[in-house]
């Protein structure tokens, strides 16, 4: 009798509790409101439209600067600024600026914050291959806490597209192809900027990016249209988007792409149909830089003010740097094309922002000019990059168990990439501490001094390759390969670190090979010639094109951009202090002409087998499947699965569960993590399906000769999919489920499924 009712008493707490949280958010809100609303009244239309506008004293991010920045934040035309830079008190001057107006309305201070603030953590790709978003929400916390603390209160980010397209140089902001493992991600890291409420003086709005299917550029050129049926875009390409609104993102930022031919800026059926009628998104929309002007350009609108007028009435709130709406839409309010009833939801979107950030009651609410420098750079900032870099990791190639290597080995440490601080980040660290950065040569040297260091070969040598910098020199190219050639010679293995520099990858910096450069691969081969083992550490910001590579090393690493705790992180792999875990989520081609390649491909009606012939889907000069599969990872020890059991074979209604089991052996030496991963195919359905679809994973550790049993909960979730009609449902069906390392090695099972 006292156990019921002390229960029935939890039972009233709880629903007390629910009740009173809902309580206190309707009074939140008609607070909100109240002021809003008060505050709206006061103001004048070009002060309303001051608050549509975001420029930037800089253009770093973009083909131009805004005019005159400082004036306009101080007459209130500009009432959001982005891309400020300098110390803690030079950026607070700046903002202060707002104060010269006539209603003191505080600025929105943004900036794009990528993969960290002072402490970087490798690129979103790299991060993605952990596979670890309770990580990654830390690594966004993290940004929050330090760029906060600078004056910024909104980053540019997360970047949720999903990218099947390698060529496509901004594959290294987002997470990959892979919709449910990228949703995850996404709700993670609004959580991490924004935290748990968006007063607190740590909290960044997030900016969801780019909304929406920027990640699909035909010929994976930078701007280019991105052309799909609508059944493909609710079942691939916007579930990350939606997961980051369901996660409360405060702010999302228009892509620069055409969707059904109407340019996403001037979308009403995207950005008001889909994103606030039908998600019920509330906070307030941004254009990407200068994206309203450039409707002009997408053929849709004749001039300036046709543009501002298409982007209010489709749903944007807010121009960033092209001034289209202050400059036009008094005019256009003149002549009826917009109402009054538009600006003011625009303007009210904007300040509503501010408000929840608690910029009305202190503006400069984290300022405070030694706060930076105590919370920016720690010691445990530095622990959570250090195990982001750990676990970012993916080993790719491992002959002959090269690695991990002896640290009484000795190493030579060649390539432009080993020795090179500002290597380490990317062309999206605006604000990262490169002298803090630990690199590969001294992370190494730190734990095996008997190590030397060259260059050992240019960049780059290829002409076409539209990059600033130092031209190649084909007589320097011949004396730092000669140096590297005798380094090697006198060490007993060889560590080479090749690949991309940060220019090569990233905004408007798309290719069409993706190969490693000539003088590179040269350097590769000459090294392997002199009978050493040759270790490769790959730098980069996008799945590359290796087969051609690959037999000239013997194990391959890849390690990104791996940020400030690169050398670290690194040494530990090498040395073996950390046995690899990460798996890739993007898939490597064989060569270009694969691309677009991706696991989640739907069958044809003559799919191809390997190792047969004739009228299939398939090559003539190469195979169909990848160099490395999505989910793919070795590690320093080997895993074996067992067969997979159910604990049903025939399951029916929506509330049935179906519990899939296999055992995992660490058959190995090392100790170890491996990444289980379960994937489900509905092989027969209403509309053709993917051959099959990744639905969970587990992480199991599991010391040498251990096993575990990895169990794995499916229901009629599971199971759903987008139908012709875009509804979200299952059907019944036989179903596959798969359980394995990486999308291509599986065990296998059967069930049945009935409504």
């Amino acid at each position: 009798m006292k156990y019921k009712l002390l229960r029935l008493t939890c039972v009233v707490a709880l629903l007390f509790s629910i009740h009173m949280q809902g309580q206190l958010k309707k009074d939140a809100q008609k607070q909100m409101d109240t002021y809003v609303s008060s505050l709206l009244k006061n103001m004048t239309l070009e002060e309303k439209l001051g608050q549509l506008n975001l420029v930037t004293p800089i253009a770093r991010t973009g083909p131009f600067a805004t005019k005159n920045a400082s004036d306009k934040m101080k007459d209130g035309s500009a009432g959001n600024i982005f891309g400020l830079h300098g110390s803690p008190s030079s950026i607070h001057m700046r903002l202060a600026l707002s104060e010269n107006s006539r209603l003191k309305i505080p600025l929105l201070s943004g900036l794009d914050i990528v993969h960290g603030f002072k402490t970087v953590f490798p690129i979103p790709l790299g991060l993605s291959c952990s596979w670890d978003p309770a990580l990654i929400e830390k690594t966004a916390r993290i940004a929050a806490v330090e760029a906060s603390a600078l004056g910024y209160n909104w980053t540019f980010s997360p970047m949720v597209d999903i990218t099947r397209d390698p060529r496509w140089g901004r594959v290294m902001e987002g997470s990959g192809e892979d919709p449910y493992l990228g949703s995850l991600i996404a709700r993670a890291m609004v959580k991490g900027y924004q935290g748990s409420d968006l007063n607190d003086d740590t909290s960044l709005i997030a900016c969801v990016k780019h909304f929406a299917l920027y990640g699909a550029p035909e010929a994976g050129r930078d701007y280019n249209t991105a052309d799909m049926s609508r059944l493909t875009m609710y079942q691939y390409y916007l579930p990350p988007y939606k997961a980051a609104v369901d996660a409360g993102a405060g702010s999302i930022m228009v892509s620069f792409n055409d969707i059904e031919g109407i340019p996403a800026t001037s979308n009403k059926w995207l950005l008001t149909d889909l994103l606030r009628k039908e998600w019920g998104f509330k906070g307030f929309v941004v254009s990407d830089f200068n994206g309203i002007q450039e409707l002009m350009n997408h053929g849709v609108a004749a001039d300036l003010k046709e543009a501002a007028e298409l982007s209010l009435t489709a749903g944007v709130d807010m121009d960033m740097v092209s001034e289209a709406l202050i400059a036009s839409l008094k005019q256009s309010v003149k002549d009826g094309h917009v109402s009054m009833d538009q600006i003011n939801a625009a303007c009210r979107r904007v300040l509503e922002a501010k408000y929840k950030l608690g910029l009305f009651t202190n503006p400069y609410r984290n300022y405070d000019p030694a706060k930076a420098d105590l919370v920016s750079l720690t010691e445990e900032n530095r622990k959570v990059a250090k195990d982001a870099t750990l676990r970012s990791i993916v080993l790719l190639k491992n002959d002959k168990a090269t690695l991990p290597l002896k640290k009484n080995a000795k190493i030579a440490l060649i390539g432009p990439f080993a020795n090179n601080q500002n290597e380490m980040f990317s062309s999206w660290t605006l604000k990262g501490d490169v002298p803090s950065v630990v690199t590969i040569y001294e992370g190494l040297k730190k734990q095996n001094p008997d190590i030397t260091y060259v260059q050992g070969t240019q960049v780059s040598g290829d002409p076409g390759l539209k990059l600033k910098g130092e031209p190649f020199d084909a007589a320097l190219q011949e004396e730092l390969v000669a140096a590297a050639m005798n380094v090697a010679k006198q060490a007993d293995v060889i560590v080479v670190v090749l690949g991309e520099s940060s220019a090569m990858s990233g905004e408007a910096r798309s290719r069409t090979d993706l190969s490693l450069p000539n003088c590179q691969s040269e350097l590769l081969k000459r090294l392997k010639s002199i009978g050493k083992p040759v270790v490769l550490l790959l730098v980069n910001g996008r799945p590359m094109t290796l087969a051609d590579d690959l037999p000239y090393a013997d194990a391959v690493l890849d390690i990104w951009r791996p940020g400030t705790e690169a050398g670290s992180a690194v040494a530990d792999i090498l040395f073996g202090a950390y046995n690899p875990t990460g798996k890739l989520t993007m898939t490597f081609p064989r060569s270009v002409g694969q691309i677009p390649i991706y696991y989640n491909t739907k069958n044809t009606g003559r799919p191809y087998t390997e190792g047969t012939e004739g009228f299939f889907s398939s090559y003539i000069d190469q195979s169909n499947t990848p160099l490395y599969p999505f989910g793919y990872g070795l590690s320093y020890t080997k895993f074996i699965y067992g067969a997979i059991t159910l604990n049903a074979s025939v399951l029916k209604g929506n509330n049935a569960n179906l519990t899939a089991s296999i055992t995992i052996t660490n058959s190995g030496s090392y100790a170890g993590e491996e990444t289980v991963q379960l994937y489900i195919a509905d092989p027969v359905a209403s509309v053709s399906r993917a051959v099959k679809e990744l639905k969970g994973f587990q992480k199991v550790f599991l010391q040498p000769g251990e096993s575990k049993k990895v169990n794995f909960t499916i229901t009629t979730e599971e199971l759903k999919f987008f139908n012709s009609d875009l509804n979200w449902d299952w059907e019944s069906g036989t179903f596959l489920v798969y359980i394995g390392g990486n999308s291509q090695s599986c065990e296998k099972a059967e069930f049945v499924w009935k409504k």
